[in-house]
């Protein structure tokens, strides 16, 4: 099982109708990696080893800076246990 969840909302500080292009490249580069992932309307809720998410931060970062932001908010969430969390055990009984 995997060790924790971390959410992710990242705002580039780009021209307004630059922004959604850029989170999309951040949302490929989550996609890329492997891990289980969820896309929220604020944030990306992903699922696996605390150290890969964390090096995936700060590929978010660079990719934001490569797409042309001088600023980046980047706003993360961590919820960690030795025994493992996931996302299923927190969306379970919401979804059908």
């Amino acid at each position: 099982m995997p060790n924790a969840n971390l959410s992710l909302q990242i705002l580039p500080l780009v021209a307004e109708d630059q922004v959604y292009a850029v989170v999309d490249k951040v949302i490929a580069a989550i996609q890329a990696s492997g891990l289980k992932y969820v896309v929220g309307p604020l944030e990306t809720t992903m699922e696996g080893d605390l150290e890969q998410m964390l090096n995936l931060v700060r590929k978010a970062q660079d990719i934001c800076v490569e797409a042309g932001a001088g600023r980046i908010v980047s706003i993360i969430k961590i919820d960690y246990s030795p025994n493992g969390v996931s996302i299923d055990e927190k969306l379970s009984q919401y979804r059908p």
